[in-house]
């Protein structure tokens, strides 16, 4: 199997932590929306707490719903999620014409 790895650059790390950070969303709901495993934005969120001296949230904090500070993040999260809907969408299309034919 042939795949490469994805590379990102810093500011949509550094913008994915803060995304973390600010929204109070689980970190598994942002990686999903980002399109990256959670241990991934872990790590990243690690590597950044420590490069920027910040602890993280204690988990007891109660998690409050926000608006996103980056409009071009929420954007581009719209917009993978509208691809991966369309995809669906079309498979579904597909299977119900297999399935809609004649048997032979």
């Amino acid at each position: 199997m042939n795949t490469t790895r994805r590379q990102f650059t810093d500011d949509f790390k550094r913008e994915a932590v803060a995304l973390l950070a600010s929204s109070g969303r689980p970190l598994a709901h942002i990686a999903a929306e980002l399109g990256i495993h959670a241990s991934v934005l872990r790590n990243w969120r690690r590597r950044m707490g420590a490069s920027a001296g910040t602890t993280q949230r204690p988990i007891t904090q109660a998690a409050a719903p926000q608006r996103l500070a980056d409009p071009g993040a929420e954007i581009a999260r719209l917009k993978r999620e509208n691809n991966r809907l369309r995809l669906e969408r079309d498979i579904l299309k597909k299977t119900v014409a297999i399935f809609s034919e004649p048997p032979k």
